[in-house]
């Protein structure tokens, strides 16, 4: 116990809170139980942190990684039950899916350590989801995902910008206060500036560390998948990065990837869990849904130039960027005259010489825009869909 309580209050003294996430404001911290999950390296380690630096003491509070040396010999149990009688009070633990049976203790606990808030976070949404069944209600579980185009500026440049929900973006009420020209840095904002470590000066090679642990190891394991498979799927990930974007045709992916056709969906699923593809589906209902998957894309345009490099098309990128965003407020879905559609509002997304003629059908249908620092009448410039969270 002591060494876990000297590698958290390293950490914690190591823990900057001039720059709070977005999600911090909604997570309902009174919660005896809560989970926060999200694809690796988005910071919710650092938000866990950051909480506790705000608003706790290291007097009754203790944070834990799950796959601490310490749970080779003990279990998350002993733990709550050694804090417990040293007047613990809110016990943090990160990582929890790499800690086996993870959910059935943790359901103990709670019913065991009723004045005890027992906090974690996942980077395995596929493994957090499946053990959902043992804790039923008792644990609201927050998803999070990277820095949007507002965050950036803050984060990077020291720029503060408000939120700007929907409406205000299409009534075009975007500001960045002291900044004229803003898409030098909104370029750099989609090769490297999704993930908050994305400072660091081997960025590179971190985000392929992650891709890599991502695609080798939590999908197969929770999948239980040989190595060669792990393969399979990276592989797949590549045709999709290279993609314009990619229309799925299952027995194309088969052929492309030697993955039988019958497994290519539930593949694809694992991938979009994990946080490194989304789907556009052509109704709402969420990741869930029944609808039929029209487009798939990488999670963020970092992910793109990361592994597409210089075949990185364009027209992904912005339509990547656009359906990233978007969909952390908004139920976005396909549309049937455009790129997307956010209930009755279509949107087509291009470059600054796209033209009006593909969705003139609509009644509310607006052009996005890249390259062009403002906007007219339904023509919205890109940029300005970053600041909405």
């Amino acid at each position: 116990m002591n060494r876990l309580y000297e590698s958290f209050n390293k950490l914690l003294k190591e823990t900057d809170t001039g720059f709070i996430r977005y999600k911090y404001d909604e997570i309902k911290w009174e919660s005896r139980m809560l989970g926060l999950v999200g694809p690796r390296g988005v910071g919710k380690t650092t938000m866990f942190l950051q909480y506790i630096k705000k608003n706790l003491t290291t007097k009754d509070t203790l944070y834990v990684s799950a796959d601490n040396m310490y749970f080779v010999t003990h279990t998350l149990i002993d733990l709550a039950d050694k804090f417990s009688k040293q007047g613990g009070k809110h016990l943090f633990i990160d990582e929890i899916h790499k800690y086996p049976n993870w959910s059935r203790e943790l359901k103990q606990m709670y019913d065991t350590y009723t004045d005890m808030q027992i906090f974690f976070t996942g980077s395995s949404i596929l493994d957090i989801y499946k053990g959902m069944a043992d804790l039923s209600r008792r644990t609201p579980i927050y998803e999070m995902q990277g820095l949007s185009f507002r965050e950036y500026l803050r984060l990077f440049h020291n720029i503060s910008v408000p939120v700007y929900v929907l409406e205000e973006i299409l009534e075009q009420k975007v500001k960045i206060p002291g900044v004229s020209h803003p898409l030098s840095m909104f370029a750099d904002y989609l090769r490297k500036g999704y993930y908050p470590f994305s400072r660091d000066a081997d960025f590179d090679v971190e985000l392929e560390q992650v891709i890599n642990q991502t695609m080798e190891i939590d999908i197969p394991q929770y999948a239980n998948m040989n190595v060669s498979t792990g393969r399979k799927l990276k592989q797949l990930l590549m045709v999709i990065a290279k993609s314009v974007p990619f229309k799925p045709i299952m027995q194309k992916l088969a052929d492309l990837t030697g993955v039988s056709r019958n497994y290519i969906s539930d593949y694809l699923l694992y991938i979009e869990r994990s946080g490194m593809i989304t789907q556009l589906r052509d109704e709402t209902g969420g990741i869930r849904s029944l609808g039929k998957v029209e487009k798939i894309y990488l999670d963020n345009t970092n992910l793109i130039y990361a592994l597409g490099k210089v075949e990185s098309n364009v027209g992904n990128i912005r339509e990547t960027f656009f359906y990233n965003q978007m969909r952390v407020k908004q139920e976005i879905t396909s549309s049937r005259l455009a790129d997307f559609q956010i209930g009755e509002r279509t949107f087509e997304v291009g470059g600054k010489g796209k033209g009006q003629k593909q969705i003139s059908e609509e009644k509310e249908d607006f052009i996005i825009k890249d390259d062009i620092e403002s906007g007219y009448a339904n023509v919205i410039p890109l940029w300005y869909f970053g600041l909405n969270y």
